[in-house]
């Protein structure tokens, strides 16, 4: 029997942390914690990647809260075009920038999304997925997480460049993929090895970022409770409930924290 690729073993570990009953967080830290375990040389060159882009401050200079979110028209995973003025005709929209259906940690991050899909519906807001990879790929992560929203296809990362989240891998984290299994050139259609920040907006239906967590480090996400206060604020706005709320770690917006009882009022409204 041959001998597992570092992708192969990785695989494993992303199925256990996404049966964890625990923060998205927490399943994020037990697929990093593997990767440390199983390639310590593999961990050193993510390290030294993330470091470059936070000396570089990638992704600061995206959409800043209180700032319009630039419009964007691009296909799902099914072919058909998604506008992003048409979305916020119906409600406020999460946008969610995923690196791909390869990424263990997008598929964690898909997987939670789908988790929150119907209580963000239920304060009137959507999701919506952005991938640079062809729609194909973008079906696989779709069924991967069975998530109920569309994940766009951002091909060539134009939309992702608009933003400023755009970044170059670089040779030494190129030879490290590639080297244990994680070849994306045939995902994306191209031989760039260019990705995006995974951020994450939250914008209002005015058009307008109301929160955003953007992290050089792709194994750390926008917590699935801070999205879930950050609709359930907007959503308590529209029906005039007075909310308080505190930011959260890395998230810049008035919206990361809602106590349970905003909550309960937003939902039954």
């Amino acid at each position: 029997m041959a001998e597992k690729t570092f992708a192969e073993l990785l695989e494993e570990s992303t199925e256990n942390s996404r049966m964890m009953d625990a923060p998205l967080s927490v399943r994020l830290k037990a697929v990093a914690d593997e990767v440390n375990r199983l390639s310590p040389e593999f961990a050193g060159v993510v390290g030294r990647m993330v470091a470059r882009l936070e000396a570089n401050s990638v992704g600061q200079s995206a959409p800043q809260v209180g700032e319009q979110m630039p419009d964007f028209i691009l296909p799902d995973e099914k072919g058909t075009l998604v506008r992003l003025e048409n979305l916020l005709e119906q409600g406020p929209v999460v946008v969610s920038f995923h690196r791909g259906h390869w990424c263990p940690y997008c598929r964690l991050n898909a997987d939670g999304l789908a988790r929150i899909a119907p209580d963000v519906k239920r304060f009137g807001a959507q999701i919506v997925a952005i991938s640079p990879e062809t729609h194909h790929y973008g079906a696989e992560l779709k069924s991967y997480a069975k998530a109920p929203f569309p994940i766009l296809a951002d091909v060539d990362n134009g939309y992702a460049l608009e933003l400023n989240l755009l970044f170059w891998l670089g040779d030494e984290k190129r030879e490290a993929m590639q080297a244990g299994g994680f070849d994306i050139a045939p995902y994306q259609g191209n031989e760039t090895w260019m990705l995006p920040i995974p951020a994450t907006f939250i914008v209002g239906r005015a058009g307008l970022v109301k929160a955003r967590y953007i992290d050089p480090d792709y194994r750390r996400r926008m917590e699935l409770d801070a999205i879930l206060a950050g609709v359930a604020r907007l959503h308590a706005e529209a029906v005039g409930i007075p909310v308080q709320s505190a930011p959260a770690s890395k998230t810049e917006g008035e919206m990361s924290k809602a106590p349970p009882a905003a909550y309960r009022r937003a939902l039954s409204s």
